[in-house]
């Protein structure tokens, strides 16, 4: 299925092809404050639909993964990043996806911060 979604303001739009049930809640240093519940799909299957010069980026840590926020608006709607096998993916927060039910994902602790 093809979803539709955006930061808050829509500043950053985009469409993803997945099928969501499950999300990832993640407590590293950064997944923890901004509240973000992930899901995981092959960068080919998510689609800008916005500039890319809309995005701004944030990395730390080792730096692999760029998380994309809307510097208008403030809110994060997916990252990027490359995987160890070299698949480039993209980490989804459904919580900017309207169509997804968030009381029907299951939701399973990552605990990032234990690396």
């Amino acid at each position: 299925m093809i979803y539709e979604g955006s930061c808050h303001c829509g500043n950053v739009a985009f469409e993803v092809e997945g099928e969501f049930t499950e999300a990832v809640d993640c407590n590293c240093s950064l997944c923890r404050r901004r509240g973000g519940l992930l899901a995981f799909v092959p960068r080919d299957k998510l689609v800008l639909k916005t500039p890319e010069a809309n995005l701004s980026t944030y990395t730390f840590n080792s730096h692999v993964i760029r998380h994309h926020f809307c510097a208008n608006c403030g809110i994060a709607p997916f990252g990027e990043a490359v995987t160890p096998d070299g698949a480039a993916m993209a980490s989804i927060n459904l919580r900017c996806i309207p169509a997804v039910d968030l009381g029907a994902l299951t939701v399973k602790a990552y605990d990032g911060a234990a690396r």
